[in-house]
């Protein structure tokens, strides 16, 4: 009977359960205690997998466990990390998020191994989770403002911002597709804007690429947001990926893309185009007498571009990448060869080498002069397949420009006019009001050469690599040619100076040729920041004071607990320095100089420890008195630690402050570890930094900072989504040239004292008296660092290497002049964060 046979199967499941249960407990109670002997004993691997097991098995566990599986996840991916095994770090990770999958501890962690390995698209998805499931989670929060500049530049903003720019954009497809193309591809479609500016104007069909994941996910949202999402078919992937009819189902007739940097082809546009043509556009339209219809013909927006450039004299470019001083904090570098930034253009590739660096002129501190009037180094054909697949090929063109006046060579300046069809074009230019910058083509061979009104520079320009290249490389003075280029067989081959008469300069160029060997055999690249900080004279000047002092003081304190004491004590014992400065660094140098020190680098670069040992011989200092330290330090945790024999350190100099104006990171953490190991009477540079801001208005933070206005942009929305990747902190500002009006005198914010832990604090409240009435929009922030008591330096200088940083407040504050403003300061884990608001006028005691 069906009941009698029902009941049996019934009771034996039900049996078989219990069985189950008991065994399943059995097993989840003794992997818990396991995992916890584990545990204890620091065996983190097998820990966590216990853990695993039983969060699996019994998920009732999970609250209780949480803690201690965070804990052991934690210690065992530092664990795998130190030895290499970064997939089975990540995997742990998956593994942990499949227990834990909101869990917001976690996600952050994981983030920021992925941000550590290079992998900040997807860094930030994890820190962008993390967000959402705890807005108030700070070191999420912190984590997810230190990469989002990667993420959405700050150019993504400028470009919203940029109504003109938009505008014009939007004309011109909105011409192509009202002319018959009515299939469109947006390669690199960013926001998704060009996209939906097609299908606005009447496409029957519009798809969409984009590589970053970041860009991608937000273009699908604003797309949604604008009612498109089933009308643009967006890809996350390169368009030279693409295929017919695997990703789009048949050749489309018109691409449109701004895939272009500063320097025109650095984005790939000329890959993405080449391909286009041959797999995803229509063929181009043959010519004004071939009759084809509109549709069956494929066309690009932009159409094409014509670049422009000049020679300039900049001694803000000069010092970011040539050596410009003989001495450094009373060392003399004549013996450290060629230095240079790895940013130079020659002909010939070189995959170390960037061709060209980005900066907008009329930004520079100090200015420019242009040494020549603008040429026209190149035009372009977006339209024409065969023009571009030529580029690469085409012989290289010599310009020969005339040199309007007077002026030290250190550049070549570049920008282009993009013309997006017949009757409309953008231009970057430097006088323009644009969001572009100028492409910058540093001279490092022509080294203090002194161009003269009346001289003809020559420019070889070449496009090898898929890369516009401009290189300087020789004058034509009274009928000579004077080479600047090093690596050429003839003529002057070094660095050539302006001399009198053609014998000298003959001399001159023999010298040259003889140690021409000798410099490529010593060349070492540093990067930018790092030339600027040789170049640097007044920050080394003071260091060398500051230390100086203090290894006196050292020595007199000794020599007196000697005169003083019953008890025999060594003074000819060396004074230990240690220098863990982020990359090139010659501190420790300077400290050996004053004898009597064992100085220890953290430079780590084979090419820049020569340029050390060079640079101490020939400075008379043994190679006895500097190591360098990470040479023999395993893992970045054991920077900090005693030196040999068990002695402490009289000195250890701290990298305070990063080249983009923030806070290092994990600063006070490392200054509480440098504290314990320092001897009595040692001391850490700096000892103490002051963080001084001022009250601003400036439109172009907003501009750079968030899409303005309530107004849809081409009546798209887009602000709320590209917003959310919006940061409180400007960073790499320079606030000597940036356009804004002084709302209030200079004030001091904050303090951090790296020498007395006691003096500290996270949170500080000051008022500030307005000057000018005005809207306040941000305050820009800089530090003066104290290396002890008298001897400071200030990161604002006019020859220092560092930038200045902005906090942009969320909504301007109308002020009135007299108005007090009260600025909530506040540091965590080395992040400041800034609030304002109006407040009343300070009472007497305050």
């Amino acid at each position: 009977m069906p009941n009698a046979s029902a009941r049996p199967k019934h009771s034996r499941r039900a049996r078989r359960r219990r069985r189950e249960d008991s065994a399943r407990n059995e097993l989840v109670s003794s992997s818990l205690e396991s995992a916890q002997q584990c545990l204890f004993s620091q065996d983190y691997g097998t820990a966590f997998v216990h853990y695993l097991l039983v969060l699996n098995l019994a998920p009732v566990f999970k609250d209780l466990a949480k803690e201690s599986f965070r804990f052991t996840l934690f210690k065992w991916a530092e664990e795998l990390d130190s030895v290499g095994r970064i997939q089975d770090l990540f995997d742990c990770y998956e593994q942990a998020l499949e227990v834990f999958p909101a869990d917001e501890v976690i996600l952050n962690s994981m983030g920021e191994h992925l941000f550590k390995m290079g992998f900040r698209d997807e860094a930030a998805g994890h820190f962008h989770k993390a967000l959402k499931l705890r807005p108030d989670y700070p070191e999420a929060r912190e984590n997810f403002y230190r990469v989002a500049n990667w993420l959405v530049e700050r150019w993504h903003f400028l470009m919203l911002n940029d109504r003109r720019r938009n505008q014009k954009y939007q004309q011109a497809i909105q011409k192509a597709v009202q002319s018959g193309c009515n299939t469109v591809l947006d390669i690199g479609t960013g926001t998704g804007i060009l996209g939906m500016c097609a299908k606005k104007a009447g496409a029957a069909e519009v798809y969409a690429c984009e590589l970053s994941k970041t860009m991608y996910e937000l273009a699908c949202e604003v797309v949604t947001a604008n009612g498109m999402d089933g009308s643009i078919k967006i890809v996350h992937m390169k368009s030279l990926e693409m295929e017919v009819p695997k990703d789009i189902p048949h050749r489309v007739s018109l691409v449109v893309t701004e895939t272009v940097d500063a320097g025109l082809f650095g984005e790939g546009i000329m890959e993405s185009l080449i391909h286009a043509w041959h797999h995803l556009l229509l063929p181009p339209q043959r010519g004004e007498n071939e009759f084809r219809e509109p549709s069956a013909t494929g066309r690009v927006i932009p159409a094409g571009a014509t670049v422009f450039g000049m020679a300039v004299e900049c001694a803000e470019i000069r010092r970011h990448h040539r050596l410009c001083v003989s001495e450094v904090g009373g060392l003399s570098v004549a013996a450290a060869g060629e230095l240079r930034s790895p940013v130079s253009c020659s002909t010939e590739p070189d995959d170390s080498m960037e061709p060209y660096t980005t900066e907008r002129l009329s930004r520079l501190p100090g200015g420019y002069k242009p040494l020549t009037e603008p040429f026209t180094a190149l035009n372009i054909d977006f339209n024409n397949v065969q023009e571009l697949e030529g580029l690469s090929s085409r012989e290289v063109q010599k310009l020969c420009l005339p040199v309007s006046q007077e002026g030290e060579l250190d550049a070549l300046a570049v920008w282009f006019q993009l013309h997006l069809d017949e009757e409309s074009s953008l231009s970057t230019g430097p006088q323009e009001d644009t969001c572009w910058e100028q492409a910058i083509y540093p001279v490092h061979d022509a080294k203090g050469f002194v161009l003269k009104a009346g001289d003809e520079l020559i420019v070889e320009v070449s496009c090898r690599d898929a890369y516009l290249r401009l290189c300087s490389v020789a004058v034509l003075r009274d009928g000579r040619e004077i080479r600047l280029d090093k690596h050429h067989d003839s003529g002057f081959s070094g660095n050539p100076v302006s001399v009198p008469n053609p014998e000298a300069e003959l001399c001159s160029a023999l010298a040259c040729l003889q140690t021409g060997q000798n410099l490529t055999k010593d060349f070492c690249m540093l990067e930018c920041s790092e030339m600027a900080l040789l170049n640097n004279q007044d920050y080394h000047r003071s260091f060398c004071s500051a230390i100086g002092k203090l290894i006196s003081q050292m020595k007199v304190k000794c020599l007196n607990q000697e005169q003083g004491s019953t008890v025999q004590s060594d003074c000819s014992d060396l004074l230990y320095v240690l220098d863990v400065s982020e990359g090139f660094s010659l501190l420790s140098l300077i400290a050996a100089s004053h004898g009597h020190v064992k100085a220890f680098s953290s430079v780590e670069k084979t090419k820049q420890q020569e340029v050390i040992r060079r640079l101490a011989r020939s400075n008379n200092i043994s190679e006895q008195h500097l190591e360098f330290w990470l040479n023999h330090t395993e893992d970045e945790q054991g920077m900090l630690k005693r030196p040999s024999r068990e002695k402490l350190w009289s000195a250890i100099i701290l990298d305070c402050v990063e080249t983009c104006g923030l806070i290092r990171q994990k600063l006070m953490e490392k200054a509480s570890l440098a504290r314990c190991l320092l001897e009595e009477g040692g001391r850490i540079f700096p000892e103490r930094i002051v963080v001084y801001g001022m009250l601003v208005e400036s439109d172009m933070l907003l501009l750079e900072s968030a899409v303005q206005g309530q107004e849809p942009t081409l009546g798209f929305n887009i602000a709320p989504f590209i917003n959310q990747f919006t940061v409180p902190v400007h960073v790499f500002l320079d606030f000597s040239t940036l356009e804004c009006r002084h709302l209030s005198e200079t004030v001091e914010l904050f303090v951090l004292d790296l020498m007395d832990t006691n003096a500290n604090y996270t949170n500080r409240e000051v008022k500030v008296q307005a000057t000018a009435a005005g809207r306040l929009t941000a305050v820009p922030f800089w530090y003066h660092i104290h290396l002890d008591q008298e001897i400071s330096v200030s990161t604002l200088n006019q020859n220092s290497h560092w930038k200045q940083a902005a906090a942009v407040l969320q909504q301007p504050l109308e002020v009135r002049a007299g108005d007090w403003v009260l600025l909530a300061v506040k540091l965590h884990k080395s992040t400041i964060s800034i609030s304002a608001r109006v407040v009343d006028a300070p009472g007497p005691t305050e």
